[in-house]
């Protein structure tokens, strides 16, 4: 993993990514200082720099840190909301219920009043009067208390409901547009990053109704409700219960606020770990080759340590607040006892009074301690929204112009008009590329690696646009024509063959929905895989793992190559597609190819120079441009490099063959 961290978070840098140990001592302008007495690359050092950025606050940060910081995903709210679209009527329903739920909860303090100072303390009524009153009490508790908990259980369910299609539709939304996002950005997520967002921020996100809007509305109507009750039963005892809360809230407000960097903070940092996590063990069979399972470990470790520290850092600031609690529920307690025992000496208020007054107070102190419970939940909320939005706010990748048409068809020319292309500006990696193909013909590339063979295609694809000139398709501009239009005439067989974690048939079926057992073996025979695939325990429903490890890399390539077929393209790329294969599977392959290749455009890079003798025009590329352009035979007669290439492939094989011989 490349040195570096990551960008400012909140006003702060916090520290990511593998350092080398030697990042301290070279002077590097990127590499972070070190804090005093930490080692180079050791949690210690990273959450030391981490805490020197959080101390230092947005005043240290960009501009845009700061806005970022100051708004966070509070920007978003708005779009979240949005998405709630048609619940709002079933929020409407949650809401009622749930402020019928607290103002039955009203009832046994004040109901516990009454039978106190109207019914035991009562000396005008009977004893047996006042078991009968107090048995009815008890009665009819009880049966509001089993009425209350049944529309509270009624209201849970109802918000779980709503709140399970409010985040299928975030989720859904989110990996759709992460489907289609340039691919650049998703290389910059890499597969942890978008893990980490599809499921662990939205996750995150998923309390936000009920935490941002269910809890704190009620809260607030319990609070209203109960400072009403208390204000009508001692409006002096009032005053003197709710003067603790106002500095405890402002207190609470005050360092939750500090606490919400830690968290996108710790968010970020996840996504690191578990980016690191699927490429190490995509990378095993490297890592164990190279001996490096201790050093991953230690990475492992230093990174999730980080994460620790950072959470028991936010775990602290908690536990003040949490203290701050601590003190003012006993506190509230005392003043009650004191004031309400003054005021009954005082024969202005009696037993029952208080003990209703102190029943409302801690009742008050509940909807309180949820508001700010609330924040600090819609705090970490917001922190996994931001990250959300975010990507949900990047631009898809190629959208089509609001003129674009369908792709013209039949297929009659591709063509290259001064193309060029970089990946990284002032290096151009295309160079006034400039061919015309003639539909059905078959073009091979080839050139030594890095000669832009492969970037033609995509070009082709529309994997990339062009930097300079244009590619038409009969004569419209690919830009102008829609990209899934385009996308539906390819058909693409890569070196790197990727296979789905499902059977030989899905992954054969895969760019072809409504494919047939039929149409499968069929395209799997002319890609001569049948007799294999027939081998597999299960034949064509045998799974064959992530990546397709349960077979071999020519098999691999064959069912690839099937996948394609099966697609029946117009404009067919084969990549180094039979680089895989032994000759006589080659062979095979090569002769049902050429009967399809006479029906189709197709796009041939190749490193073997035998499979490319039969191209109806070879492009020879060196840098970027167009060296030689020809067929196989004029091309070995003008004795330029690609008959200097083909001599030196034949040298390399008939010194192997001697050296066999021998």
């Amino acid at each position: 993993m490349p040195k570096g961290s990551m960008r400012p978070l909140s006003g702060f840098m916090p520290p990511t990514g593998y350092q080398r140990a030697s990042d301290s001592t070279t002077g590097d302008p990127d590499a972070s200082p070190l804090p005093a007495g930490c080692a180079a690359d050791s949690s210690k050092r990273r959450y030391g720099v981490f805490r020197e950025g959080y101390r230092r606050g947005p005043a240290q940060a960009s501009a845009d840190a700061s806005a970022r910081s100051s708004w966070g995903g509070w920007r978003y709210v708005g779009e979240y909301y949005r998405l709630v679209g048609r619940q709002t009527g079933a929020l409407a329903l949650v809401f009622s219920l749930a402020g019928l739920a607290a103002l039955l909860g009203l009832v046994l303090p004040y109901a516990t009043k009454w039978v106190i100072d109207g019914v035991l303390l009562n000396p005008a009524l009977a004893q047996a009067e006042q078991h009968r009153l107090l048995a009815w009490f008890a009665g009819t508790m009880v049966a509001l208390m089993l009425v209350q908990q049944g529309i509270e259980a009624y209201r849970g369910y109802r918000m779980t409901v709503v709140n399970a299609r409010v985040i299928f539709r975030l989720r859904q939304k989110l990996f759709d547009h992460l489907l289609n996002l340039p691919l650049h950005k998703l290389q910059e997520m890499k597969g942890g990053g978008i893990v980490s967002r599809v499921s662990g921020d939205v996750d995150e996100i998923s309390g936000l109704l009920q935490m941002g809007i269910i809890t704190p509305g009620v809260a607030v109507l319990r609070v209203v409700f109960t400072v009403a009750v208390l204000l009508y039963i001692s409006w002096k005892m009032a005053l003197v219960a709710l003067v603790l809360i106002p500095p405890i809230i402002l207190l609470n407000v005050v360092w939750l606020k500090r606490v919400r960097p830690i968290y996108r903070a710790m968010r970020e940092a996840r996504s690191e770990i578990d980016g690191r996590v699927v490429e190490t063990f995509a990378g095993i069979r490297v890592v164990r080759a190279f001996r490096r399972e201790q050093r991953e470990s230690r990475n492992y470790a230093v990174q999730h340590h980080t994460v620790i520290r950072q959470r028991v850092l936010s775990n602290l600031l908690q536990l003040i607040i949490t203290s701050g609690w601590g003190l003012l529920i006993p506190g509230v307690s005392l003043l009650i006892v004191w004031y309400g025992g003054t005021r009954y000496l005082a024969a202005e208020l009696q037993i029952g009074a208080i003990l209703a007054f102190q029943m409302y107070a801690f009742m008050l102190l509940h909807p309180v301690s949820q508001i700010v419970q609330s924040y600090s939940a819609v705090q970490r909320a917001l922190a996994a929204m931001e990250r959300t939005f975010e990507v949900l706010h990047e631009p898809a990748d190629k959208p089509d112009r609001p003129t674009a048409i369908e792709a013209p068809r039949p297929l009659e020319s591709i063509e290259f008009e001064n193309v060029s292309f970089e990946y990284v500006e002032g290096h151009p990696v295309i160079r006034d590329f400039s061919l015309r193909v003639r539909g059905g013909q078959t073009v091979a590339l080839v050139g030594a690696s890095g000669s832009g063979k492969t970037t033609v295609t995509n070009l082709v694809a529309r994997f990339i646009d062009p930097a300079g000139g244009r590619i038409r398709l009969n004569g419209v501009d690919l830009r102008d024509i829609r990209l899934r239009s385009l996308r539906n005439m390819l058909g693409v067989v890569e070196q790197d063959v990727f296979l789905f974690d499902g059977t030989v048939s899905e992954n054969i079926a895969y760019g072809a929905r409504h494919a047939t057992p039929q149409m499968v073996t069929e395209a799997a025979i002319r890609a001569n895989a049948h007799d294999f695939i027939q081998r597999l325990p299960r034949g064509y429903h045998t799974l064959i793992g992530e990546r397709g490890v349960r077979l071999s890399g020519g098999e691999r390539q064959r069912v690839s190559i099937a996948r394609a077929l099966l697609a029946d393209p117009q404009i067919l790329i084969l990549d180094e597609a039979t680089s895989s294969l032994d000759t006589e599977a080659e062979q095979l392959i090569q002769q049902s190819l050429a009967t399809l290749f006479a029906q189709r455009t197709t796009f041939v890079i190749a490193h073997r120079l035998s499979t490319v003798t039969q191209a109806d025009a070879i492009v020879v590329m060196q840098e970027g441009r167009i060296a030689e352009v020809g067929t196989h035979r004029s091309l070995i007669d003008s004795g330029g490099q690609y008959a200097e290439m083909v001599a030196r492939q034949m040298r390399a094989h008939t010194d192997a063959v001697n050296t066999l011989d021998w």
